[in-house]
């Protein structure tokens, strides 16, 4: 299959440029510039799209989704949260290990992957989970397929929480690979569910819970991490940062070692929202200020957080419809997240621009991780693509959310820009709001440092 995008705007690299775009099997064989003369390509090509007027993006990678397979299916699955990865512009994703069984051993990798295979929309891997006793299987896992190990300093859906000093100890020295870390100190979040029990009942507002999740439980937890990898030079990805303060954590320049990445929720909202969306803005951590959010968006602007995710985790409605205490955390993002950030960047007095999208939820993932030959528009590169109309106003609403849970936190909101196409490895698997294709996502593969 031979597709042709002409007379777009390419975005990749730091750069804008109208051009035109060869699509050859799964790869990208051409890169033309304006003005050449595309005749004879376009013969040869078994599609022709005009691309006037639009943006062709690379497509997303998003290093944290939980799609709550295998074991927590009534919530969500590989397949329907793969098509809608897609549907948002998001054409690789890493999963993580909180399922049922926890992928915590070589076999539940190994079953994950055969879980995905020829029924995830977007290419994918899959993080093995760190316990307080699995050093030896961790140190083992072929990392040239698995994007990473998962540390939960910090009890959340699943409660894989590695508490034991010594096993951090030795993890953080002998770690084979990048460490992604979910931080939040347990000892303090436990003393502030019991006080806000106390006061509270069964009557807690949801707006406490930027208390029970505190910024002081972040940045205690968030800081011993980083002072374990510096002491022993590990490699270290802190998830949902969610606070100004934990930016003072990261490591500066082209060689660091520390790196962050920051939520769509937390970029997005702030503690005002918790009275208008109540428990479909409960995740961990919490949302917190406006003075966090902004600082959050600045950081993203600077190159000082490397990666925009999503922390994707679906919970029924019913699920979600219990009071504070009962109601689990986890916000259902994928479909909205590329389409939020964009609009994001270009609103008056922005503080990022549309190449920062690209940059945080593209081509630094890609580099991040050492994901091979994805994240960019470049010749060789696999034809993992995103076709977005700017100024095509569209609203969230339940037809068009693609969530097995379906619903969204989005829900009533307009964006301004569409997802028209997304091509996973040269197959256009989403166009004119429905998937058009079927699931074709490959194993990603990782290019180790």
């Amino acid at each position: 299959m031979r597709t042709l995008i002409s007379d777009i705007q390419i975005v990749s690299d730091g750069r804008q440029t109208i051009g035109s775009v060869l699509i050859d099997g799964d790869t990208i064989a051409q890169i033309l510039s304006q003005g050449s003369d595309i005749e004879a390509i376009a013969a040869t090509a078994d599609e022709v799209v005009d691309g006037r007027g639009k943006m062709l993006l690379p497509g997303a990678i998003d290093d944290h989704v939980h799609f709550r397979e295998p074991g927590l299916t009534h919530k969500a699955d590989i397949e329907s949260e793969s098509a809608a990865a897609v549907a948002g512009g998001v054409t690789s994703y890493f999963d993580m290990p909180n399922t049922k069984p926890q992928t915590t051993t070589a076999e539940a990798l190994n079953a994950k992957f055969e879980a995905a295979d020829g029924r995830s929309f977007a290419n994918f891997s899959f993080y093995i989970g760190a316990t307080n006793d699995n050093l030896e299987t961790l140190k083992n896992i072929d990392y040239g397929r698995v994007c990473g190990i998962k540390l939960f300093m910090g009890s959340s859906t699943g409660n894989m929480l590695v508490d034991n000093d010594l096993m951090l100890e030795r993890l953080f020295a002998e770690a084979p690979t990048i460490i992604a870390a979910h931080c939040e100190d347990e000892a303090t979040i436990s003393a502030a569910v019991s006080r806000l029990r106390e006061i509270y009942g069964d009557e807690a507002p949801w707006s406490i819970h930027p208390q029970a999740r505190s910024a002081e439980a972040c940045y205690k937890s968030s800081a011993k991490a980083a002072e374990l990898a510096r002491r022993h030079g590990a490699r270290l990805h802190l998830l949902h940062l969610s606070t100004a303060q934990e930016l003072t954590l990261l490591d500066e320049g082209d060689d660091r070692r520390i790196t962050g990445e920051a939520c769509i929720a937390h970029l997005m909202f702030d503690s005002r929202d918790y009275d208008r969306l109540g428990s479909r803005l409960k995740c961990n951590p919490s949302v917190k200020t406006v003075a966090d959010r902004d600082a959050l968006r600045r950081a993203v602007a600077s190159g000082k957080i490397d990666v925009v995710g999503t922390d994707h985790a679906p919970h029924t409605r019913d699920e979600k419809a219990g009071s504070y205490f009962a109601a689990p955390s986890g916000l259902p993002m994928i479909q909205h997240s590329l389409v939020a950030m964009l609009d994001l960047a270009t609103e008056p007095d922005a503080p990022l621009t549309i190449a920062d999208v690209v940059r945080t939820m593209c081509h630094r993932p890609a580099e991040l991780f050492g994901v091979a030959e994805r994240g960019f528009i470049r010749e060789g590169y696999k034809a993992d693509l995103v076709i977005v109309e700017p100024e095509n106003p569209w609203r969230v609403a339940p037809e068009n959310i693609l969530y097995k849970c379906g619903w969204s936190p989005m829900e009533g909101r307009v964006f301004r820009h569409k997802i028209c196409a997304t091509f996973v490895n040269g197959k256009k698997v989403f166009a004119e709001g429905k998937i058009v294709g079927e699931p074709c996502g490959k194993p990603l593969n990782f290019n180790r440092k």
